[in-house]
């Protein structure tokens, strides 16, 4: 039985690497419209674009997405789908998807699981990780990790490498060993609407701030959030006049 799922996009005008970056084009089109066609091609009940900007509405006309014209003022994407949570009247139950808006490539199996996962696992937040590959991803402080309970259940993110092979990484920090959980945290998120709105409102945890890491404030809160290996993988994001070049490159060839 399929499951019964909003999908919520953040976007932002004033992106600070990248300015304008939900209308800088890919393939000739505005990046949040690749977005948007990606939810729904996941087979969102509906699927809402929380903005700031009227260029970016303007650019999703006609599209059949929804818009929620959002405050310029918050401080995260999550307090900015809060605020569509409201404006869109979804009940506290509603399971909602917050696909970033800077992920063009989204692949619809993985949308889908986001939503799967925080039903099947009765959490009020879910998320997706994927094994990380080389020694190179673990230490980078810009690949962020994940560690996971036995019941699937996040223990911590960080931006450290983690977990630690003590005795392996004494004598080398250049492979990984093998067997080791390594995994990379994907930035998808699931969420009861109703913990969404609860979210918002808690202050900024230590860790959070520490680690700039929004997700640990809802762990710091004492509450679970359940993360599932990706079905299919999901391409980098674009946060970079950069990754917008490879993006238009995978997107005439199909290689990252």
């Amino acid at each position: 039985m399929s499951i019964d799922f909003v999908v919520a996009i953040p976007a932002r005008y004033a992106a600070s690497r990248l300015p304008g970056k939900p209308l800088r084009l890919l393939g000739g089109e505005p990046l949040v419209l690749h977005v948007a066609r990606r939810a729904l091609a996941a087979g969102a009940r509906e699927v809402w674009v929380a903005t700031d900007d009227a260029r970016i509405a303007d650019a999703l006309a006609g599209s059949g997405v929804r818009i929620a014209m959002t405050s310029p003022d918050h401080a995260s994407g999550t307090d900015r789908l809060a605020e569509c949570a409201t404006k869109a009247g979804w009940p506290d139950d509603t399971v909602v998807v917050n696909l970033q808006g800077d992920e063009p490539f989204a692949p619809a199996a993985g949308i889908r699981a986001v939503a799967d996962t925080l039903v099947a696992s009765g959490a009020p937040m879910s998320t997706l990780a994927t094994p990380i590959e080389t020694a190179e991803a673990l230490f980078d402080p810009n690949t962020v990790k994940l560690v996971r309970a036995g019941n699937g259940d996040a223990l911590y993110f960080s931006r450290a490498p983690l977990p630690w092979a003590r005795d392996a990484f004494a004598l080398d920090r250049t492979t990984l060993p093998a067997g080791g959980p390594w995994l990379r945290h994907i930035g998808i998120y699931g969420y009861r609407a109703g913990f969404l709105t609860e979210f918002a409102a808690l202050p900024p945890s230590p860790l959070e701030r520490i680690e700039s890491l929004e997700q640990l404030r809802a762990l710091e809160a004492g509450r679970r959030i359940a993360v599932a290996l990706t079905p299919a993988a999901f391409p980098p994001g674009i946060d970079t006049p950069d990754d917008l070049a490879r993006a238009e490159h995978f997107l005439a060839t199909g290689v990252a």
